[in-house]
């Protein structure tokens, strides 16, 4: 992402789900803020990263072990303009164990200054550990 080109939330949160698909993990860090935090709630143990950094070596970790296709997505304003909501789908394929699943997911993001400066993401862990069964956590 240019440093002079400033993204509205709408856009930040569209821009991440295309990186995720194209499984550019290096830009899809640029879009997190230097120290954002990210929340995954529903995991097992409850899973905080911190830092532009930890998200990259994140989502580095998840794509050395998954494929993933965002589908049917939609980016919902709130009132609050930082906030938007993103609601998708992803197809995933685990090559360790070759199973596949559709998985829906809800991410909460603040957005401020063109980056992510906080989310909190739901995904069905239940469903990913079961891809994974048998693989190292």
């Amino acid at each position: 992402m240019s440093e002079a080109l400033v993204l509205a939330p709408r856009e930040v949160a569209r821009e991440q789900l295309r990186l995720i698909t194209a499984r550019c993990y290096d830009e899809l860090a640029d879009l997190y803020a230097e120290d954002a935090v990210v929340e995954l709630p529903f995991s097992s143990p409850r899973l905080r990263i911190e830092g532009r950094g930890g998200v990259l070596a994140r989502f580095r970790d998840l794509g050395e072990r998954i494929e993933l296709q965002v589908r049917q997505a939609t980016v919902h304003d709130t009132l609050d303009p930082e906030v938007v909501v993103s609601e998708f789908d992803c197809h995933a394929y685990v090559p360790s164990t070759g199973r596949e699943l559709d998985v829906t997911n809800v991410v909460i993001m603040r957005v401020r200054d063109g980056r992510i400066v906080c989310s909190r993401d739901f995904h069905d862990h239940a469903a990913f550990a079961r891809a994974f069964a048998g693989q190292p956590a």
